[in-house]
């Protein structure tokens, strides 16, 4: 599996969702920040989006789709210089996951929300806030695909229609993220620019083939086919840690899936991601998620 699949593949599908918002006339609508990735299409119509902290809004079309990254709210709507009313009482009253505002549909939006294991956001803390895809675009091609669909599954449900809108909600997130490395990724600073890097992607796919292996600096520069220190400089660049930070961190979030997901015990946790002992893989434990291995595994039982 490649490196931007294991990752995605870490999504807490259980916490996963997805619906609709219908809305005419003049409207603006708050969304609060919610500690997960989110994407939002536009089916129809026109709006604006604005996100906290920001002061120049977006304009979005037809066709075109933005995620978010970070655990910040949000302002969509028609005018934004309105009061903008709270997302949860529009909500309330929804059918099938999609909402109405308004007496008439000007405006139809599709979103997903995937909710991420604890340390995943670690992964993707350097993306931009917000990445907008633009319908237009040759490459949105699927993407535009999956969104008719998805928007078909949510409108006109049967038998099946929540899996297939969890597999839908994927591809569009996937396809997002290729378009963003296509355009951007390569020319920012963040972790998926250096799968666009193919001497950086051939560290992180070494990583995540054999977790367990004793890596050096040395030994991943090797993988590169770069010198240790152009590797270590190139590597903190474009993922804002050093190649043995993402090690170690890697290693954190299959030990925190196996936490959450099983009743596998800790030394066997350990054994399996190559610790010489409970201390230490507790101690690495510690330094990335600051708690124990059993204080984790125990708050997620309550």
């Amino acid at each position: 599996m490649d490196p931007l699949s294991e990752v995605l593949s870490l999504l807490s599908n259980e916490k996963s969702f997805f619906g609709g918002l219908k809305a005419g006339g003049d409207w603006a609508i708050r969304f609060p920040a919610y500690k997960a990735v989110r994407f939002t299409a536009v089916v129809h119509g026109v709006c604006w989006v604005t996100i906290e902290g920001t002061e120049q809004p977006i304009k979005l079309e037809a066709g075109d789709c933005f995620m978010l990254t970070r655990r910040q709210s949000i302002v969509i709507g028609s005018d934004l210089s309105l009061p903008a009313i709270s997302a949860g009482s529009v909500y309330s009253d929804a059918v099938n996951g999609i909402a109405q505002h308004g007496d008439s549909e000007d405006c139809f939006l599709i979103s997903g929300r995937f909710s991420f294991d604890d340390q995943t956001d670690l992964l993707m803390n350097n993306l931009p806030p917000i990445a907008v895809i633009k319908g237009t675009l040759d490459q949105a091609a699927i993407l535009r695909w999956a969104l008719q669909q998805l928007t078909d599954e949510l409108s006109k449900p049967s038998l099946g229609s929540t899996l297939v809108a969890q597999h839908l909600g994927h591809i569009m997130l996937v396809q997002v993220l290729r378009i963003y490395l296509a355009q951007e990724g390569s020319g920012t600073a963040n972790w998926l620019s250096a799968l666009a890097e193919p001497r950086i992607a051939a560290t992180i796919r070494a990583i995540h083939s054999d977790p367990v292996k004793r890596w050096t600096v040395e030994s991943l520069a090797e993988v590169a086919g770069v010198s240790r220190s152009t590797l270590a400089s190139r590597f903190k660049q474009l993922t804002g840690m050093t190649p043995l930070e993402y090690v170690s961190r890697w290693r954190m979030q299959l030990a925190i899936r196996s936490l959450r997901n099983t009743h596998v015990t800790i030394s066997s946790i350990a054994e399996t991601l190559g610790y010489e002992s409970d201390s230490a893989f507790s101690s690495a434990f510690k330094r990335i998620m600051k708690c124990s291995p059993s204080d984790y595994r125990h708050k997620q039982k309550h």
